[in-house]
């Protein structure tokens, strides 16, 4: 796999209010028509969820893109509420592969997941309010890698 082909997202699990989801879109459909055809998720609620099904609803346009979860842990979605289990699952029942990182949660799992993606792509669509996190966890650890094309929302 050619890492400048493949985009990861990362972002917030909560949402402003002004958040456009067209804005996920736009970029994602730049990105292919610039030679991006993997996408990996990480599946978490809020933003990935969101691009993930992006990407879902573009491979009726684009049907050679594909769609990679990566579970950072078997069950991760055990916390969220029903609407979001919903949405995971049908995003799950989508994707073109599913990569479960562990059999358990341990409380890196995520960072781990985080680091996964950013060593696995060549570009990052990122979304960030907060200064804090895994969403900027996996920006700052992006900002290392100088292969890697960086796109904020």
């Amino acid at each position: 796999m050619n890492k400048s082909n493949v985009c990861a997202f990362t972002g917030n699990r909560d949402l402003p209010d002004d958040f456009d989801k067209n804005d996920v879109y736009t970029i994602v459909e730049a990105l292919i028509n610039n030679g991006v055809d993997t996408f990996l998720n990480g599946m978490a609620r809020g933003f990935d969820l969101i691009a993930a099904r992006c990407v879902i609803d573009l491979k009726k346009k684009y049907p050679h893109i594909k769609l990679i979860a990566c579970v950072p842990c078997k069950n991760q979605e055990k916390y969220f509420c029903e609407e979001d289990k919903k949405e995971y699952y049908s995003v799950l029942e989508n994707c073109d592969e599913v990569r479960v990182l562990s059999q358990t949660y341990f409380k890196a799992c995520m960072l781990v997941r985080n680091r996964y993606m950013v060593d696995n792509c060549g570009r990052l669509v990122m979304f960030g309010r907060k200064g804090d996190g895994g969403t900027e966890y996996t920006f700052s650890y992006a900002l290392e890698n100088e292969e890697i094309e960086i796109y904020y929302l």
